[in-house]
């Protein structure tokens, strides 16, 4: 659904200056269970609500420190009124247990959902929101987690036809088991005549053509689970490229012989210095040598870890690649086709959580794709994967597998993953993955969750 909103001018707003300090509780409308205590207010249970009396804020920072305890989550809304029934809501929400975990603290709800959150429950952070024209962007802990300019036509569903920039007042919510408790909250007034909206909605998406905004109204997890810091591509570039196209990234190292990260220190070493950026880390083993080259307790560190096929002894003892075609010595196709599905089902044994560019072919056979994958084929293939319990990775690469695999899969109750598996600093907008969940009928629920750690 299309929605053509023109940003209107107010009259008049509310000054800068201190919300809420522990002594002044009374400029809120409190709701449910709340109280002020030690300089705190805490919002505890699922019916916990404050807003700001006669608040009216248009271009404004807003700062409060939050602490969630275990089961604490709700949201801070702006733009909104007593009743929060307009405006956007920044959602509050360190469980990782949480059944939706892509709505993680920091996100502007169902414009920019967030799969990493970068706190712990019981652990105080600080959240910045600054709403300056048609921008909304968003701070934990001094990091920039969201960038968002509003469009002229911002694509809403009716579920959130007024998640739009107005003018408003503030509120929290709570609506978990725990408890939210705030401390702190600052507003500094932004002047208007320093802000370039013109500028600003030269740098937007256009939403009404943007798969990516449809995915998060519609509630859908939006994560590429296989990125790589590859061609030039920086981990500070793939941030900011994140946020603006509002896919979230798991980078993953290639780690094996012959690749980048070869030991155990090389790891830690790694993810010490990405634990950090606003990525869930991921490990792409490589070869099959690799299950003897790292130790298990190391491949706990990552969120999950993921192989392919496309490395093995073949019948002969030699080692193809089975991406570079002057190494795979195919003398006879079908049997060839039977020895590269014998290998998938033994990668599949191997202790991974997800199984990358999946059912590959090698050139010239992957020409021929469906009629290589027989029905035979494919039920041998997708009995192993639902055994083994590891995800399907939908991959961006190369296009596979196909929607017959896949279908196949979902049936067994697999799970999926969408994979740029990005060889240049142009990561994918998730196009065929995209158009494999419509065709396939794929849920939030289909998708794989990962075990995020920070």
């Amino acid at each position: 659904m299309g929605l053509l909103f023109v940003l209107t001018t107010a009259c008049s707003v509310s000054g800068s200056g201190t919300l809420f300090d522990g002594k002044d509780s009374n400029k809120w409308k409190m709701t449910g269970d709340v109280s002020v205590q030690d300089d705190i207010m805490t919002l505890k249970g699922t019916d916990a609500l404050v807003v700001l009396k006669n608040g009216k804020y248009k271009n404004f920072d807003l700062t409060l420190d939050l602490r969630t305890t275990p089961g604490g989550k709700g949201a801070v809304w702006f733009h909104t009124d007593p009743n929060l029934k307009k405006g956007y809501r920044i959602a509050i929400n360190n469980d990782r247990a949480d059944k939706v975990w892509w709505k993680m603290t920091g996100s502007l709800v169902s414009v920019r959902n967030l799969t990493k959150s970068f706190v712990k429950e019981d652990q105080w952070f600080k959240m910045d929101i600054r709403v300056a024209g048609q921008e909304i962007d968003v701070n934990i802990n001094g990091e920039p987690v969201v960038e968002y300019i509003q469009p002229t036509a911002p694509y809403r569903t009716d579920a959130n036809t007024y998640a739009l920039l107005s003018v408003g007042t503030f509120g929290i919510e709570s609506d978990g088991s725990g408890e939210i408790q705030i401390k702190n909250i600052t507003v500094n007034v932004i002047d208007e005549s320093t802000i370039d909206i013109n500028a600003q909605l030269a740098e937007a998406n256009d939403e009404q053509n943007d798969e990516i905004i449809k995915l998060h109204q519609s509630d859908f997890p939006v994560l590429d689970y296989h990125v790589h810091l590859k061609g030039g591509l920086t981990k500070e570039v793939a941030a900011k490229q994140s946020r603006k196209t509002g896919i979230n990234y798991t980078i993953a190292p290639n780690c094996g012989i012959g690749f980048p990260i070869t030991n155990d220190q090389q790891v830690m070493d790694y993810l010490n210095e990405m634990r950090s950026q606003p990525f869930i880390l991921g490990m792409q083993a490589e070869g099959r040598e690799w299950i003897t080259t790292f130790s298990p307790e190391t491949l706990k560190e990552f969120d999950y870890v993921f192989t392919d096929a496309l490395t093995f002894k073949d019948n002969k003892g030699r080692r193809p690649r089975l991406w570079i075609p002057e190494e795979t010595w195919i003398e006879n196709e079908e049997q060839y086709m039977d020895m590269i599905v014998d290998r998938i089902c033994s990668v599949l044994e191997e202790p991974v959580d997800i199984y990358v560019n999946p059912c590959f072919l090698p050139s010239p056979m992957d020409k021929r794709f469906d009629e290589f994958w027989t029905e035979a084929r494919m039920k041998r293939f997708v009995e192993a994967l639902a055994k083994s319990g590891k995800a399907l990775e939908i991959n961006e690469l190369y296009n596979i597998p196909n929607k017959a695999i896949i279908m196949k899969a979902k049936a067994a109750g697999v799970k999926f993953t969408f994979g740029s598996n990005n060889v240049t600093p142009n990561v994918s907008d998730l196009s065929y993955s995209i158009r494999m969940m419509k065709e396939c009928g794929l849920t939030a629920e289909d998708m794989y969750k990962p075990k995020v750690k920070i």
